[in-house]
């Protein structure tokens, strides 16, 4: 007679942190319903965006408008030239700043929790977004004026800074210190670096107003030069990063498992965390900071289409890009005709979502 024994739990499944896919999900593809229920999403927003406003736009007129853009169309939209300048010079660069800025920090958080396999990094706990705005707020004081291509290359060089003094410091206590240890070290790290941008800030008190208006975060002042801008930075990051989403999944399971496939692990977090970094100065540049984006956006993604970094990163830069514009129209509305620091609003939603997700990662680690 056999006995069958009970069967013995995976104890990694059980204990692994919520970035690490499950079994499988190596091979793990982007399947067609959930990328274009994604894309359907953030088309919704953003004509939400447009049509949402002080001044009331005819719906087919702003459809008509935007068709007639495209090459080989013309149509009539009936809009008069005030009309059209709300939409196109002040609502459509607005709309398309705040998705691009939620689409970058949402996938930078998504590659930092790959690279440092820890569901709480995100570009505001590890320095990047204080070590950008210290890079920014050097470039307002001493540049003044137009502020050109000085603002998003310094704001790189400091996000880039700010995350290799985290990441440092967080290993001087060793592996044993865990997720806290990195989110102390990232706290200490952006407190410093907080510390720094206020002296800057004395040495330039006729530009407080600007420097605390981008503080506080918002899309209020896009235009198309703002997109031309930091555009290519953007584009940058996206592709490096979406093409690491597979290298990332292989990362999950050990740095032992990768070198036996011949993946040099070191390189791969060495270049997601550049592409990371590059997206989140990207954003930072030209919204302000704007927090929790990078921490909310890619664990609503796992919970609803799985871990696997391949599917992850794309539906994270979708739903950034919706998340946020939701908040901007939020921030625009609901004080109107006031309006709120977009900051403000996604702290909103982001304070307790990190609380719940700090909650689920300290029973993984007691479990």
């Amino acid at each position: 007679m056999r006995v069958r024994l009970p069967r013995r739990p995976d104890v990694r499944t059980a204990a692994a942190p919520a970035t690490e896919p499950a079994a499988g999900t190596g091979r793990a593809r982007l399947r067609p319903v959930p990328l274009a229920s994604a894309v359907a999403v953030l088309a919704a927003v953003l004509l939400a965006g447009l049509f949402v406003g002080a001044a009331d736009l005819p719906f087919g007129g702003v459809l008509a408008a935007l068709a007639d853009r495209l090459p080989f169309v013309r149509l009539d939209s009936g809009l008069s030239v005030i009309e059209e300048n709300v939409l196109f010079e002040l609502r459509l660069p607005r709309v398309l700043m705040a998705a691009l800025v939620g689409g970058m920090l949402a996938m930078a958080g998504a590659g930092y929790q790959g690279v440092f396999r820890n569901p709480l990094a995100d570009p505001y706990l590890l320095g990047a977004a204080s070590g950008a705005g210290v890079g920014a707020t050097l470039v307002i004081v001493l540049l003044r004026g137009d502020l050109g291509f000085g603002v998003p290359i310094a704001a790189f060089a400091g996000a880039l800074l700010g995350v290799l003094l985290a990441y440092s410091l967080g290993r001087t206590a060793g592996a044993a210190g865990g997720a806290a240890t990195l989110v102390l070290a990232g706290v200490a790290v952006s407190l410093f670096l907080s510390a720094v941008q206020t002296f800057l800030q004395q040495l330039g008190t006729e530009e407080l107003q600007r420097i605390y208006a981008w503080i506080l975060g918002g899309v209020g002042g896009a235009d198309w030069a703002q997109l031309a801008l930091v555009g290519p930075y953007a584009l940058v990051s996206t592709v490096i990063l979406l093409a690491h989403g597979r290298l990332l999944d292989v990362l999950s399971v050990g740095d032992e498992e990768a070198a036996a496939l011949g993946l040099s692990a070191q390189r791969v977090r060495l270049t997601v965390l550049v592409a990371a970094s590059l997206a989140t100065a990207s954003a930072v540049a030209v919204s302000g900071l704007i927090g929790f984006v990078g921490i909310v956006v890619p664990h609503v993604v796992r919970r609803l289409a799985g871990g696997s970094y391949r599917i992850v990163l794309p539906l994270s830069l979708l739903g950034g890009a919706a998340f946020l514009a939701v908040a901007d129209l939020v921030a625009r509305t609901v004080i109107a005709p006031g309006e709120l620091p977009l900051g403000v609003v996604t702290a909103f939603v982001g304070g307790p979502f990190f609380v719940a997700v700090l909650r689920a990662s300290r029973r993984q680690v007691e479990a």
